[in-house]
């Protein structure tokens, strides 16, 4: 009988690995690609539902077409929260010394995100956005530039986000998060649990409207302090 005992362990451990492949399937209802892809974000949905007792508002993405999605940055786990709450696939652009973080690449890279090297060719990743946009794909983007709480005084949002709206005339998404335990953190969010919350702003068209009263407009939105000429 003892010489059962392992081989009914690995049983019971088969049947629950595969009941998590196939909750995480089921907790996933989005295309991002491929099965792999699939079951990967299903586990960011159920990771976010219970360890992080995450509350959203549904982001009102088109069904189709390019759109650009935009969000504060005060954690880490923001761009899991972004992953479950959106009913479309997304592609991030990210720094490119994130993108290249150890261990983590190969995650980015199934995501298709668009690394940014700010010191170099920060233009390549303009041009990237440009091609996801147009072929009707959904880019995320962090304005911030990084983690940035506002206690730490406000930070001037990037431009590029206004510039790929006003470029494309696709429409920005603005969605902010809250109540993340281990905000101001990369690691230490992700596994502290918490009771984050997202809100939805309302939708915001840059086509032919001025650079700066969108990138303030877009800053109000984000509930941060509007930009100053």
């Amino acid at each position: 009988m003892t010489e059962l005992i392992p081989v009914i362990l690995l049983v019971i451990i088969g049947v629950l690995l595969l009941c998590f492949v196939r909750a995480c399937g089921t907790a996933n209802t989005v295309d991002w690609g491929d099965a792999i892809n699939n079951h990967i974000v299903g586990f960011i949905v159920l990771f976010c539902r219970y360890v992080h007792r995450f509350e959203y508002q549904p982001i009102p993405l088109p069904e189709q077409g390019g759109a650009l999605l935009a969000c504060n940055h005060i954690s880490g786990l923001d761009p899991f929260l972004l992953i479950a709450a959106s009913p479309r696939s997304l592609r991030f652009m990210i720094a490119r010394e994130e993108y290249e973080r150890f261990g983590l690449q190969w995650l980015f890279r199934r995501a298709h995100c668009i690394p940014v090297d700010r010191e170099r060719q920060p233009e390549r990743a303009l041009r990237e956005a440009l091609r996801a946009l147009d072929a009707g794909e959904v880019v995320a983007v962090f304005p911030q530039g990084g983690i940035h709480l506002e206690s730490q005084g406000y930070r001037k949002l990037k431009g590029g986000v206004v510039r790929l709206a006003q470029k494309t005339a696709c429409p920005i998404y603005p969605v902010r998060v809250d109540d993340v335990r281990g905000a101001g953190h990369t690691v230490r969010a992700v596994f502290s649990p918490s009771q984050a919350k997202m809100r939805v702003a309302p939708v915001l068209q840059c086509e032919g409207e001025d650079y700066h009263t969108c990138l303030a407009t877009l800053s109000l939105r984000l509930g941060l302090v509007s930009v100053q000429d």
